[in-house]
């Protein structure tokens, strides 16, 4: 089965988190979790990301980079808003890559490397009204990579909540957790395949 790297969004490891990991455990794959905040966890978004702004977004990157050199190469990332830069840093540059699903974040191609790597599936997953992925830009970077490449697809979905698969926050939207959880599943299926 896939190994998996799955980083947090910025409210910490919460247990909305651990929970969609054991589903994909649940599933035979192995999913491991770092706590790139040591323990830290939020309730309300703006403090998390005041808390990774007063880390330093290089910071938390670098950790995730870091901790994903302890494992083999052959990992899917998976990343939930602020964990959508490593996720994304490492499919995008670590060779050896079997795919990456970012969810309710997308950086721009170029801020690590100018393509996507070929052969390396890739989903993003967003909700179309949500302010936090369509204000920002993520919406636009998303549609530019999906477009650019056969291995990635967008899936927006309707609504306006940002950390929508965290079974452990207000705005949990079921179907769309649902929905995202048997597309993740589809791709580590297909990355647990021989290249």
């Amino acid at each position: 089965m896939a190994n998996v790297l799955l980083f947090h969004h910025a409210l910490g490891l919460t247990s909305g988190m651990d929970a969609f990991a054991e589903v994909l455990r649940e599933a035979g794959h192995t999913v491991t979790v770092p706590d790139l905040y040591d323990g830290r966890t939020f309730t309300d978004l703006e403090d998390g990301v005041a808390y990774a702004q007063e880390i330093g977004m290089d910071t938390i990157e670098e950790l995730g980079v870091s901790i994903a050199n302890r494992f083999p190469a052959e990992m899917v990332y998976i990343g939930f808003s602020l964990g959508v830069i490593p996720a994304q840093r490492l499919a995008q540059t670590r060779p050896g890559a079997r795919g990456a699903v970012l969810v309710s974040g997308c950086i721009p191609l170029g801020a690590f490397a100018d393509t996507w790597p070929a052969g390396v599936p890739v989903q993003i997953h967003g909700m179309d009204a949500d302010e936090e992925f369509v204000d920002s830009g993520d919406l636009d970077a998303a549609e530019n990579l999906a477009a650019s490449t056969p291995d990635a697809e967008l899936f927006l979905y309707m609504g306006a909540s940002h950390l929508f698969a965290d079974i452990s926050q207000p705005d949990y939207d079921m179907d769309a957790a649902f929905t995202l959880t048997r597309l993740v599943l589809r791709l580590l299926e297909r990355a647990d395949k021989p290249a």
